[in-house]
């Protein structure tokens, strides 16, 4: 008898092939039965109209401190995705000095935008090293699947300690402690090494991130650590040093590829049209391709949509939030804020001043945001009010400029008496990065190179600013529901989150509907399928707060052939695991 028999859906298989219909059979977390099934089970899913597909993989998550007290690694859950990746861009929990926990939260706090004392009250820290941080959370059982990468932020703290954070070169004996300790995570079934280089990435207190501006020798030293191994990735973020001007592209460029060739594992790398720097993803795109012809495995991680904020009175970030006259009023309760900032009077007083500046010495502010809101007026056209159906994709004539010019106002006067209207909780769309054009376009022709991966959805981070772990469902809600020449077919959208992201990974057992693999799957109706407005809630620890954005059209997600969600509520079963690579049927 059958666990699962899934009624005449249509399967998308995941391997880039064209969709059909068919019957999915689901026994002892697999399927075993795929075409036209006759076999009795214990539960049935009548399927037509339905899109069967694998679960979803997301490359690119930082839920490192959140699996530590939530088993369900929510949002992600709700938007298809069956395995997450941790360990990202270089910043984690492990190893840690006993002691010195404070400056790996410090770490998170800034560059990921997670409230640190939600980091405090809700990480346990029962672990030193990595393995041990590992065991620490495969002690609990899960919705989903995770992996982890070992980042290198806290490998360097670790060995290092000041002398990290003073940003010191690091001597052959730092990076020889470095790689063995690489190694012993590796061996233990850590799924790679993640390094970030990034000018707009700093810790709470505004410093560099420690290991920032680690050289070509501390890279290609630690990643040494993958000689021998069969399994393993190495994940990279930087901008290549692009407030330096663009002579400095190439150098940092050389740096990355000197990474991969040491490590000789497949390399990701962050792939967005910046602003400034528009033109420098197709930089990014020539070396890479190079890259592969020369035979380097390099990959380009790729988002779905516009990469930007969400702001808000009640958002990490607002154009007033170093105005003078706002602050007198920001302890406030929400509504109680917005309707003394509707007081004539001091709105008159406010719109009069300039802000402070947020960024600088001991902020962890970027120097993006200054820059920003001294040219508000002109960045206006790519600001957008939040509707109850979002609308990433809008255009100029939506923008808080066009609703200036209309109402005869300045921009920062529309933004204002948006924000202040009602209980204060309107919320302001701001793609920075991939929108450069007023358009997705970009993004359209980044998801079709053959080096593209899903990824960038940073779930579980950026909590107060943005909600991008929907990226899967804003995959299929708008690239493949729209018509035209930008729509994408259901079966390719499909491959990218699932078999590629997989084969990637080096995990075998996922990624594709086929009889033996692993029954990670999804049931969606594409005629709910959607995303509603993110809403803020309080649900970290010690009271802290983040965006949450569900979806709809989900009616069954499961992992190895366990029902973990249905119609967006969450069961009581925990299948997932920690995927130990190298140790297990991966």
């Amino acid at each position: 008898m059958l666990d699962w028999l899934i009624k005449g859906g249509t399967v998308v298989d995941g391997t880039g092939a064209a969709p059909y219909v068919a019957d999915v059979g689901v026994q002892g977390g697999r399927i075993v039965e795929l075409g036209s099934i006759s076999t009795p089970a214990r539960q049935t899913l009548q399927a037509p109209g339905l899109w069967i597909t694998p679960g979803f993989i997301d490359i690119h998550t930082h839920y490192d401190g959140q699996a530590t007290w939530d088993d369900c690694f929510t949002p992600s859950i709700y938007h298809g995705v069956t395995t997450v990746v941790m360990g990202n861009c270089g910043v984690g929990f492990a190893p840690v000095r006993p002691g010195h926990e404070d400056d790996l939260v410090k770490l998170m706090e800034g560059v990921e935008d997670i409230p640190g004392a939600a980091l405090h009250e809700g990480i346990r820290w029962n672990w030193e090293s990595f393995p041990q941080y590992m065991d620490a959370l495969a002690a609990t059982p899960r919705s989903l699947d995770y992996l982890v990468q070992v980042p290198h932020d806290p490998l360097r703290m670790y060995v290092m300690g000041e002398r990290a954070l003073a940003h010191t070169t690091a001597r052959p004996a730092d990076i020889d402690a470095m790689r063995a300790l690489l190694r012993e995570a590796l061996v233990a079934g850590a799924a790679g090494l993640s390094t970030g280089r990034s000018d707009n990435h700093r810790t709470s207190e505004g410093k560099d991130t420690p290991a920032a501006n680690a050289s070509a020798q501390e890279l290609s030293g630690i990643a040494q650590a993958f000689d021998g191994l069969h399994h393993g990735v190495v994940q990279v973020v930087s901008d290549y040093n692009l407030l330096q001007g663009p002579e400095q592209f190439d150098a940092e460029f050389d740096l990355v590829e000197a990474l991969a060739r040491a490590s000789g594992r497949p390399l990701s790398l962050t792939w967005l049209q910046r602003d400034p720097g528009g033109e420098q993803f197709r930089q990014i795109q020539a070396r890479v391709e190079a890259a592969v012809l020369a035979g380097l495995p390099l990959y380009l991680q790729t988002a779905a949509r516009g990469i930007g904020v969400i702001t808000g009175f009640d958002a990490s970030f607002h154009p007033f939030m170093g105005f003078a006259g706002y602050k007198e009023v920001a302890h406030l309760p929400l509504a109680a804020r917005a309707a003394a900032l509707r007081a004539p009077e001091r709105k008159a007083r406010i719109l009069a001043q300039k802000s402070e500046p947020l960024a600088g010495d001991g902020s962890a502010v970027p120097p993006l945001v200054d820059i920003l809101l001294a040219q508000i007026e002109r960045i206006s056209g790519r600001m957008f009010p939040l509707a109850q159906q979002p609308d990433y994709a809008p255009t100029v004539m939506q923008s808080f400029y066009v609703r200036a010019r209309q109402a005869g106002t300045s921009a920062l006067e529309a933004i204002y008496d948006y924000l202040c209207a009602g209980d204060g909780q309107g919320l302001i769309y701001f793609p920075i990065f991939n929108y450069n054009d007023g358009s997705l376009a970009t993004v359209r022709e980044m998801l079709d190179h053959p080096r593209a991966l899903s990824g960038l959805s940073d779930a579980g981070a950026h909590v107060g600013t943005v909600c991008d772990a929907s990226f899967s469902t804003f995959m299929l809600s708008h690239w493949v529901a729209q018509s035209g020449p930008l729509a994408m077919p259901l079966e390719q959208a499909v491959e990218m989150m699932t078999r590629r992201n997989a084969r990637y990974l080096g995990l075998h057992d996922r990624g594709v509907i086929a009889v033996g693999m692993r029954a990670d799957l999804n049931a969606i109706d594409p005629a709910q399928l959607g995303l509603p407005l993110p809403a803020m809630v309080r649900d970290l620890p010690a009271g802290g707060k983040r965006l949450m954005q569900g979806a709809t059209g989900y009616v069954s997600t499961w992992v190895a052939g366990e029902q973990v969600q249905t119609q967006g509520h969450i069961t009581e079963v925990r299948p997932g695991r920690l995927v130990r690579m190298g140790q297990t049927a991966d």
